[in-house]
Order: structure tokens, then sequence, then C-alpha cells
């Protein structure tokens, strides 16, 4: 009996033992705790405060060409949101490296270890398997990459030495490098989403088919203008009926084109408001570039008069002749020519045409070409006329202003006279001019 109970107190002993050495390590567990985390916090507080002083000396901006997206002092806000989420993740691993440590300590709590072990392991072995078995399809992946980038270059060097002039191919325009370089850059990039598509994670899975059923459905239904926007504009840029700086007339519109994209064109009229007109409409509807021809052959604008048949045909001519030499901006050479349109019952119509090379002032030079014909036929007393006018006002007064007309000039009026009729016995009233 003296055995047994000697035997029972040494276990006691040893299992009070075991239970406080147990304790012991807990304590130095959650002692060992509490100085990761304030070493972790330290680091955290340590980095930040660096960043406040790197900022605008260590932490350039992140710019594209000259363009600054990102300033200095938002990059540091970031990486010190970034360091804040780094902390609290250390934190999470921390904290779920101890608590199976702990809770291995004690016998009633290691099958809860195990299980929470189980938890832990069964992604990381999962995400684990995925990367090694997706190791072949990234080399793939990586390849393509490559090659699409190298091909990128190479395209970019040709069509850069093409726009310098250095390679060139019979009718292909100059015009044409930066749009046909845009659309093959667009081509590749498409072709090596295709080709890599196939050997991304979850590309067969029904969720990824789903979201690309949606998205293309989605396209479809609301791009229509748009992408007929861009076959139009593709189609304009090949078809070049005109370049930026030009004076058009598109529909209704008219005025420079200050802008061409694959989706719409600008146009700035001549009453300095901006248009924008969508490319399916312009290639829908009749052009007119006056610009086009304007500096190699000129442009003819063209103006037209009626005068009376008592005037000379060619006094007239030579009169509108002078005009047109008269007026900036209209060229000598070609020289201007007269058109007679029409002879009509009261009157023959001449038209002016006339030469210029500065198609954007055009309806200047109009305006300035018409004050001249009206200068010109006033100096020469020779009123421009028009029919009904003529047949309906008295012709004794001529409508051309005082200024041009001789001082001795007198007003007559009219007189009505009585004439003998043919048939005896009866009278005639005939209204004869005071010219008479």
């Amino acid at each position: 009996m003296d055995n047994l109970e000697t035997i029972l107190m040494r276990i006691r002993q040893a299992g009070s033992d075991a239970l406080f050495i147990r304790i012991l390590l807990t304590i130095s567990a959650v002692l060992v705790l509490f100085f990761v985390l304030k070493m972790i916090n330290g680091v955290a507080r340590k980095i930040t405060r660096d960043l406040d002083s790197w900022s605008g000396v260590h932490i350039p901006p992140i710019k594209i060409q000259s363009f600054e997206l990102i300033s200095t002092k938002r990059v540091a806000e970031i990486l010190k949101a970034l360091v804040r989420a780094g902390r609290f993740a250390l934190w999470v691993i921390t904290l779920y490296v101890f608590i199976p440590i702990v809770l291995s300590f004690f016998p009633r709590t290691r099958e809860i270890v195990r299980t929470y072990l189980s938890y832990i392991i069964a992604p990381f072995n999962t995400i684990l398997q995925g990367f090694l078995s997706f190791i072949p399809n990234l080399f793939f992946l990586g390849l393509v990459g490559l090659a699409t980038r190298y091909v990128l270059k190479f395209t970019r060097l040709f069509f850069c030495e093409m726009e310098r002039g250095r390679i060139a191919f019979s009718g292909f325009h100059q015009e044409w490098v930066q749009p046909t370089h845009k659309l093959l850059r667009l081509l590749i990039i498409v072709l090596a989403v295709v080709v890599a598509s196939p050997y991304l994670p979850g590309f067969g899975s029904p969720a990824f088919q789903g979201i690309s059923i949606f998205f293309g459905v989605l396209l479809s239904l609301g791009s229509t203008a748009a992408i007929a926007n861009i076959v139009a504009g593709v189609a304009i840029t090949y078809m070049r009926p005109f370049k930026v700086g030009d004076r058009v007339k598109i529909a209704d519109t008219m005025g420079d084109v200050i802008e061409k994209t694959l989706l719409i064109t600008r146009v700035r009229t001549i009453k300095n408001v901006e248009v924008t007109i969508p490319n399916s409409m312009v290639l829908g509807s009749h052009m007119i570039n006056y610009s086009a021809l304007a500096g190699e052959a000129g442009l003819i604008l063209h103006t037209a008069v009626t005068i009376g048949y008592d005037v000379p045909w060619r006094q007239v001519h030579e009169l509108l002749l002078v005009a047109a030499r008269a007026t900036p901006e209209i060229l000598r050479e070609p020289p201007p020519f007269v058109l007679q349109t029409a002879l009509n019952d009261y009157s023959v119509s001449y038209e002016l045409n006339v030469y210029t090379a500065t198609a954007s002032n055009l309806l200047k030079i109009l305006s300035e070409l018409h004050q001249n014909m009206q200068d010109k036929f006033n100096e020469a007393n020779i009123e421009i006329m028009s029919p009904s006018y003529s047949a309906l006002r008295d012709g004794n007064q001529p409508t051309i202003p005082e200024d041009y007309l001789p001082k001795t000039t007198v007003s007559k009026g009219f007189r009505i006279l009585p004439v003998e009729s043919q048939q005896p016995g009866q009278l005639q009233n005939v209204v004869r001019s005071g010219r008479d």
C-alpha cells in the first residue's frame, strides 16, 4: 500500500510539474507574441517616418512623359497605406502561428490544433499544387508576352523610319503612317490576347465563360454606333477626303477641320463654333474640300451680276476684271475670267470667276470683291440692276450714288401728250418721257 501511494504521489507531482511547465511555456509564448507585435509596430512607424522625410527627395512623382500622373505626396500616401496593410497582414500571420502553438501545450486541445492546422495547410497546399501545375502555362505566357513586346518594338521602329521618310512605299501616303501603326499595334495585342487566353488560369471554368458571354452581349448591344464610327473613321483615314486644317463643308456644316479621330471629326465653323460630327455621318454625307487644290491650282470663287442690254458687254467684262484685280488675295495667274450665263428678258447675266489660294478666307474675299464691283460700276455710271426693279421704277433717275453722278445731272419727269388716233375722232393718251 505504501508503494502504491508513493507511486500515485509521484504521478500527481509529475502532472503538477508538467502543468506548471505548460503554463510557463504559454506565458513565454504570450511574451514573445507581445514582443513580435511591438517590433512590427515599431518597424511600421519607422518606415512611415522615413516616407515623410523622403517625400520630394527620394520618392519621385509618377509621370507619363511630361504629364504628372501621381504627385510625390500622393505616392508617399500610397506607400504609407501599403505599410499599414503589411502591418495588418503580419499581425494576422503571427496570430495564426501563435494560436496553434499555445493550444499544442495542453493535451485536451491538441486535437483542436490538428483540425486548426488542417484549415491552414489545406488552402496553402491547394495554392501550391495549382502553382506547380501552372508553371508550364506560365512559361508559355512569358514567351507570348516577350514575343509581343519585341514585335511591338519592331513595328514602332519601322513606322518611325517611315514617318521620317527613310522608308517609303509607292502609293502609301505619309498621313497614313500613324493611323496604320495604331491599327497594327491593336491587331498585334488582340492576337496576343487570343493566343494567350487558353493558358490563363480558370479559362475553361463556367464562371469565366459566363463573364465572357456577359461582356460579349454587353459590347454587342451598347457599341453598335461606336463600332460604326470606328469603321467609318478607318475608311475616312484611307480615303483621304480631308486633313486637319482644311476648309471643308460636311452636310450643312462649313468650317476648318481641327481634329480627326477614329470616332469623330471636329470642325470649327466660320462663326468660331466647334461642331463635333460622328464619322458615320461624315462618311454618309457629301463632303466639299475647299483646300484640297487651292494651294496647287487655286480655288475658283464666282459671283454673278445682271446688267441691262444698253451697256456694251465688253465694257462689263472689263469692269468686272478690274474689280477682281483690285481685290487682295485673288491670284493674278491664272487670270480671272467672265462668263455670260444667260440672256434674260431685260438684262444679261454675267458670272465673274477668280482664283485664290486662301480657302480659309473665301467669304472675306467674296465680300471685298463685291465691294470693288460696286465701286467700279458706280464710277462707270452703270447700275447693277434686277429685271423686276427696272421694270417698275422711274427709269429717268438711275440708282447710282450721288457722289458718282455729274453735278449738272437733273432729274426729268413725265409728260402726257394727246396724240391723234389713226381713226378720226379718237384721241389716245401716250406717256412720253421728259427726254423727248
